[in-house]
């Protein structure tokens, strides 16, 4: 090897070097950093004994969509399971002497005792206000379901917003992929940046990544639509500020094409916004139907029937809807738990007759219990309310109730099945959150950076710049004694 080759292999190998030492140091500065993939400095050999270092990631392809997918999963049992909990403990905790289900058996109670001392004028205006507390209750309840549903509804508002904004970024860090890719420099921390990016989408919704010829990607939803390609698609969302019984909310688009509701052709399955849209329109919507048939079975319960005459039909007794004295039909129930109260006609509050609970006739005298008549103890009337109250009625099997059951054993069903939501929410977001975990575990064992196998690199790396550095040293001896012997 002649003197000249020598010191070219040594000052390749001296750069060489520097540039694995210089892309060790960005492995450790990177170490903490959940988003940064190790890299990877190779050296290849050059035509003129020499070599250049190309530089890659570290990585698994496969492992990082499976990682995408479980944030996209655990972001929506976690929006599910925040709605859910809040309501239960609002308004379904049984234990809770607030709740509907804790105020029908107060009720319950204090109609029986009014029942059993039919002339105590007391007894029967403890069971009117139990019956007031119970239609508050029930109202209560109605609206704690439209401030959940509203905070849901802007959530996905927020969400969407969040994701625009994403892809705008993701559009810029795609581009910046794609150039370096083409002139051939170092992608890998663009590549980065754009992974980051792909990675906190994939919490607002469900997303695959599709990797494309020269660097470039492309998104679409885990329902199939397209997300982003050559640029980002409009996602767009109507928010709705003030929720009431049967309100629809407004569905997710990209490009027009809905993703959320009964109408899209291809739904979202992942991600916050499906976690909430769920929340908003199916467990929130469902529990309020619940509400609303315990309300209507109030109303039907207690009505008073024409007993003098030409029977005009029954008409609301102790509860009404909204006032009115005419009894809901079974298609006319929706936000009868928002409208529910006790009629005025027994409340001494605005005027009314706590006697009128025993003998009847809040409808006029035609609707009164001819058995009644003027006797003060007259105890038919409560008892048979009483009955009304726990009396089997058919129930819609779609309220997920059963098909029949008396009130109280309603309103528990109906704090029981909240719970049962509530709980397998939480089973299933504590199972996602372990997937994750998992996931991001196993990644990082693949492309996160090891501080112990970064610095035994590093030795070696100065051992070898050592070796290149005495070499130049030998050769420089070399042509130095050389001159001295020309001269």
């Amino acid at each position: 090897m002649g003197l000249t080759l020598a010191l070219n292999t040594a000052r390749a190998s001296l750069l060489a070097n520097s540039n694995q030492i210089a892309v060790s140091a960005r492995n450790v500065a990177g170490a903490n950093d959940p988003g940064y993939s190790r890299k990877i400095a190779t050296l290849v050999a050059g035509s003129a004994g020499g070599a250049t270092v190309t530089i890659t990631r570290a990585g698994d392809p496969a492992l990082y969509a499976r990682t995408l997918n479980a944030s996209s999963d655990a972001a929506r049992g976690d929006a599910l399971l925040t709605g859910l909990t809040k309501l239960a403990q609002t308004v379904g905790d049984t234990e809770d002497p607030t709740a509907p289900a804790a105020r029908l058996t107060t009720f319950q109670a204090a109609l029986q005792a009014a029942a059993n001392q039919p002339d105590n004028a007391q007894l029967a205006r403890d069971a009117v206000e139990s019956a007031k507390a119970l239609a508050g209750s029930l109202s209560q309840a109605a609206d704690a379901v439209h401030a959940v549903r509203a905070e849901a509804d802007a959530g996905i508002a927020a969400s969407v917003s969040r994701i625009n904004d994403l892809l705008v970024r993701f559009d810029a860090a795609n581009r910046a992929v794609t150039k370096t890719t083409a002139l051939g420099g170092d992608a890998t921390d663009a590549l980065d940046d754009r992974d980051r990016i792909l990675t906190a989408l994939s919490q607002e919704i469900g997303v695959h990544a599709v990797a494309r010829e020269g660097g470039d990607m492309a998104l679409y939803t885990d329902g199939g639509v397209t997300l982003f390609e050559r640029g980002p698609r409009a996602v767009t969302f109507s928010a709705t500020s003030v929720f009431a019984a049967g309100t629809v909310g407004g569905g997710v688009r990209i490009d027009g094409v809905p993703v959320t509701g009964a109408a899209s052709p291809m739904p979202l399955h992942s991600g916050r916004i499906a976690g909430l849209v769920a929340l908003r329109d199916g467990a929130a919507v469902q529990y309020e139907a619940q509400l609303d048939a315990l309300a209507g079975g109030l109303i039907d319960a207690f009505a008073e029937s024409d007993a003098v005459g030409i029977n005009s039909g029954p008409r609301a007794g102790l509860f009404t809807a909204g006032g009115s004295g005419i009894l809901p039909t079974a298609a006319g129930r929706t936000g009868l738990a928002a409208s529910i109260s006790v009629n005025a006609a027994v409340d001494p509050a605005r005027g009314g007759s706590v006697a009128l609970l025993r003998s009847g006739g809040i409808n006029g005298s035609d609707y009164a219990d001819p058995a009644a008549g003027g006797d003060a103890a007259y105890a038919g009337r409560l008892r048979g309310l009483l009955t009304a109250l726990s009396a089997a009625q058919p129930v819609d099997p779609a309220l997920g109730l059963g098909t029949s059951a008396g009130l109280p054993d309603l309103a528990a069903a109906s704090a029981g099945w909240l719970e049962a939501q509530r709980k397998d929410a939480s089973t299933d977001a504590s199972y996602q959150k372990t997937l994750l975990t998992r996931a991001n575990e196993a990644l990082s064992n693949v492309a996160g950076v090891n501080g112990d196998d970064e610095t035994a690199l590093a030795l070696q790396l100065e051992r070898s710049y050592s070796a290149s550095a005495k070499l130049i040293s030998v050769v420089n001896d070399l042509l130095k004694t050389l001159l001295d012997a020309v001269r």
